[in-house]
């Protein structure tokens, strides 16, 4: 065993809209250091200018969804920011939430954080730069919504005690692709 080495598993899927629904496929992340690098993977796998989501998950800590349409500006969902910040691809994203606070249809950050002392705590043990980042979801919750997904839903399956890898799959049922994003995982 190496000392200090640690195996962050990060599960990665592409979903295509089609005309004939949903092309699922496992995807790498390793390239990927910009927002910018996310939105040009999912526009490879774009049919036309259809809709193309990004389903990113880190080991039942957190769970994204990136969604792009044609050559508009990604939205994004973290289903607990503070915990992506502190991961390499939840902090591409955190990062870009955090910039666009205040500029945007997210608003002003201080109306996302939490007011209670675990978002305090949180807020003191993070060291590494992205304090600020609140706990809990954070990013456009209603990006699904045309696709049969309310934002209630959404944070529903991303509120406290929610296990990502579950909630994904919950949302993959609820656009029509779960069996094929469970054969991708």
């Amino acid at each position: 065993m190496i000392l200090g080495v640690s195996l962050v598993a990060y599960f990665a899927a592409v979903l295509a809209r089609t005309e004939d629904g949903w092309d699922v496929s496992e995807t790498e992340l390793d390239d990927v250091e910009t927002l910018a690098d996310l939105a040009d993977l999912a526009r490879g796998s774009a049919q036309d200018d259809d809709s193309v989501l990004i389903f990113i998950e880190q080991e039942d800590a957190w769970f994204a969804i990136v969604r792009v349409d044609g050559e508009d500006d990604p939205r994004i969902f973290v289903s607990d920011g503070a915990a992506a910040a502190r991961s390499s691809y939840g902090s591409v994203l955190t990062d870009e939430l955090v910039d666009q606070a205040g500029e945007s249809e997210f608003g002003d950050l201080d109306h996302l954080l939490e007011d209670s002392e675990e978002a305090e705590e949180q807020d003191d043990e993070d060291s590494d730069g992205h304090s600020g980042v609140p706990v809990g979801p954070l990013g456009d919750a209603h990006l699904l919504t045309e696709f049969g997904l309310a934002s209630d839903e959404l944070l529903a399956l991303s509120g406290e005690g929610a296990v990502p890898g579950d909630a994904l799959e919950e949302i993959a049922e609820a656009l029509g692709c779960g069996e094929v994003l469970e054969a991708v995982r």
